[in-house]
């Protein structure tokens, strides 16, 4: 009888679908360990069906692999204004915030991708436009030359999205929007998308009920396929690239000022964060949708005067009365924490307890004229993230 509950037990867990039904119950951190126990759990926990149910059931969590920074004067188009790059400087410098990243620093690779244009899930986009354009992943040390796109855009912003599907795996997009002059009054975008599951470019020439013009080289940001661009005027862009209706809509940026400081996020429930500084004040917003129309929220407001006061070891550390303080991005789906900048100091401000804590990084940050460069954080997706060895693969070209 005692046989027989045994035998029980084990056909028991060692069912399919009984054991990841288990499995999705147990936090990250526990179900982690358990691939060592058998490589029957270890196919299980490392199937993309079970890293997909997983990932729909737990909140994401992102490592930070540093901060790269982008100086958009040296790339674009060839006119006065492009700066040409001093060969002492790295086009794609990266400030590293992990062991990762020291490692992505000292192998010298950045050097060989060009320069920085988006990054998603810790896939990296980057190349020297127009001529090529190149898909890179730090896990897997691999590197991806996209296809030679058809259109010629002088100038561009650019966006890269990859997809988890439970089926097909692993998937990615790269989609190229042109950026014409608002003097031309237009109000069509023509935008240009890679697959990988279709290994083509695709054309299209989106319309919008309003004039737009893209403002190039600007960092966007993709949230479930739709992604969303600077445009002139300030304005957001918004480009579902699911949609087949091929068209662009545009909404108002809740407060905008020239030379304030300006990023895009995600918030912790998938909606759109918008956040902007001056050398005085912070405030985030949030565009969601009220009775099917899309509004901006405020969600927080902070004067950083006060914020410092409420931080007195690390103002008196950092000296920050003698220095501005402005934001610098958000973090991946979270609304409870932000990036800020003081001179060539980089912190983490929590939104409830509003304290203050340095970001430690290695690179020589004081180097680079933070004011006329971007700050980006990298982030990979932690557990449970399949190795992105298929998105790479020759087939997924």
């Amino acid at each position: 009888m005692g046989m027989a509950s045994n035998v029980s037990v084990h056909e028991v867990f060692n069912a399919f679908d009984t054991l990841s039904e288990i499995l999705l119950l147990l936090p990250p951190e526990e179900t982690y360990k358990l691939i060592l126990v058998s490589k029957r759990w270890l196919q299980i926990i490392s199937s993309p069906f079970f890293r997909h149910a997983y990932l729909a059931r737990w909140k994401p969590t992102f490592h930070l692999i540093g901060f790269f920074i982008c100086n958009t004067s040296y790339v674009g188009k060839q006119h006065v204004e492009r700066v040409r790059r001093p060969r002492s400087e790295s086009s794609m410098p990266l400030l590293s915030t992990s062991s990762l990243g020291d490692e992505v620093e000292t192998s010298g690779v950045l050097k060989k991708l060009g320069y920085y244009i988006d990054s998603s899930n810790g896939v990296l986009l980057c190349g020297r436009h127009p001529k090529a354009y190149y898909l890179w992943d730090p896990r897997t040390k691999k590197q991806l030359k996209i296809p030679r796109h058809r259109a010629h855009f002088e100038e561009v912003v650019m966006s890269l999205i990859t997809e988890d599907c439970p089926v097909q795996g692993f998937s990615y997009k790269v989609v190229r929007g042109e950026c014409v002059s608002y003097a031309a009054q237009s109000s069509k975008v023509r935008v240009e998308i890679y697959s990988s599951k279709t290994t083509t470019w695709s054309y299209s020439e989106l319309t919008c009920g309003e004039t737009i013009s893209l403002t190039p080289w600007t960092a966007g940001r993709v949230i479930g396929g739709v992604v969303y661009w600077y445009a002139t005027g300030g304005k957001v862009a918004i480009y579902d690239t699911n949609d087949e209706e091929k068209r662009i809509d545009v909404i108002k940026l809740p407060k905008t000022f020239n030379y304030d400081e300006q990023v895009l996020g995600e918030s912790s429930d998938g909606c759109l964060q918008y956040g902007w500084s001056n050398k005085s004040v912070m405030e985030i917003w949030k565009l969601e949708k009220v009775s099917d129309v899309l509004e901006w929220s405020i969600q927080f407001k902070l004067n950083f005067k006060a914020m410092w006061r409420m931080n007195p070891v690390e103002s008196a550390r950092f000296n920050t009365r003698t220095k501005e303080t402005q934001l610098l991005a958000f973090f991946n789906q979270n609304s409870e924490s932000v990036f800020i900048r003081c001179d060539s100091h980089i912190f983490v401000f929590d939104t409830k307890n509003q304290r203050v804590e340095e970001v430690k990084y290695q690179g020589r940050g004081s180097s680079f004229v933070w004011d006329y460069c971007k700050v980006l954080p990298y982030f990979q997706l932690s557990w449970p993230s399949s190795s992105s060895a298929s998105l790479l693969e020759e087939g997924n070209m």
